[in-house]
């Protein structure tokens, strides 16, 4: 009998101390999560390229929660919220207590048959981005409606939309147009303003201009494979400035960052890029990886408790020291504990120059989603 309740003790303990473990944010804490589906960002319009699908945990009683604003890669041509990265990162951000946006924007009207310049894709960013910043104004507006803490939108998204990401958090309208040369009278009525973006989750993109990391601060994590073809790590031979040239000049302006790299594997995590095929069951399980590499880095740059300072006077008892807690002589406030943040270096191992013909490659096959998901 003695042995029975031992054995229950344990376990109750470990399920227990399990339960107590899971960091809402960082792990995956809800079950279920709910979608729906085709709501739309844009007042008044019905368009197919202003539809997003509202990702959040089902039965959260918190009412003021982060924001990720996910797009979808295609190179500008194609691609929906419907793609299975993007519905992958929706729901299991949405499990760790996220309000998951995965969005519509507007595609290029180009054929890659007839080429696609380098020109035409830094255009059609350009308005892919006026579509991501209306979404932004859409959700601060809306944020009492979904729960959402309008400090912390956070934008997401793997190649273009990793591109995308990158422009709106680090330049402005003024300043892009110019890149991509659209006339001021085409640029809209807030031409200089920086939108206020709380970090970016670059999934294999890049930046135009790597000068615009001095705009803002805005905390960067990337992922991205080392021969990947379409979008260079670096920026050899290309026009664009992949994940390995950014972190290298985000440490240079002490800009909080981070980065994984995938050794060997190309765009989109595959180990040969194709667009033509679905993503495998060991590509998702890369895309997973750098979810929670993303969520990890999220969590203790926006979301995990900060130690608080020891005010002058109060008496500390340094045996306790490491384990938060005060002396009876000391003010009763813990203090909470928090790993020592670390910064992930990666080597600069290259990789193929960029083929802006082949950008708008990374289609993925829509699925269709459900109301819940486990």
């Amino acid at each position: 009998m003695k042995r029975f309740f031992s054995a229950a003790a344990i376990l109750f303990f470990a399920v227990n101390t399990h339960a107590q473990l899971q960091r809402r944010y960082k792990d995956i804490v809800f079950k279920e999560v709910t979608i729906d589906q085709d709501l739309s960002y844009a007042i008044g319009k019905d368009k197919k390229a202003h539809l997003f699908d509202l990702y959040t945990p089902h039965d959260d009683n918190i009412k003021k929660r982060p924001l990720i604003i996910w797009m979808h890669g295609g190179g500008f041509l194609f691609g929906s919220k419907d793609a299975k990265g993007i519905k992958l990162w929706s729901n299991t951000f949405a499990q760790r207590g996220y309000v998951c946006a995965a969005i519509n924007y507007s595609m290029s009207k180009k054929s890659p048959i007839f080429g696609f310049s380098t020109s035409d894709l830094q255009k059609s960013a350009y308005y892919a981005v006026l579509d991501l910043k209306q979404a932004i104004a859409y959700f601060k507006s809306n944020a009492d409606k979904y729960g959402i803490d309008t400090n912390k939108i956070i934008l997401g998204g793997n190649s273009a939309g990793g591109i995308m990401a990158l422009q709106t958090a680090y330049t402005n309208n003024e300043q892009l147009a110019e890149q991509v040369g659209i006339t001021k009278s085409d640029a809209d009525a807030h031409p200089t303003e920086f939108i206020k973006i709380a970090a970016v989750v670059n999934f294999w993109g890049g930046i135009f201009d790597l000068h615009w990391l001095k705009n803002t601060k805005v905390p960067i994590v990337s992922v991205y494979g080392s021969t990947d073809g379409i979008i260079n790590p670096d920026h050899k031979n290309s026009s664009i400035y992949g994940a390995l040239a950014i972190q290298r000049k985000a440490d240079e302006l002490k800009i909080p960052n981070a980065a994984k790299v995938f050794e060997g594997y190309s765009h989109e995590l595959e180990k040969h890029f194709n667009p033509i095929f679905s993503a495998d069951k060991d590509t998702r399980e890369r895309w997973e990886q750098a979810g929670q590499f993303a969520a990890d880095f999220l969590y203790e740059q926006l979301l995990i408790e900060k130690p608080k300072t020891v005010k002058t006077g109060t008496t500390l008892d340094y045996r306790t020291m490491g384990l938060g807690v005060e002396s009876k002589t000391s003010k009763k406030k813990k203090m909470p504990l928090v790993t020592p943040k670390s910064k992930t270096m990666v080597a600069d191992t290259g990789g193929t120059s960029l083929d802006y013909k082949t950008m708008w490659n990374g289609t993925e096959v829509a699925q269709p989603a459900r109301k819940k998901n486990k």
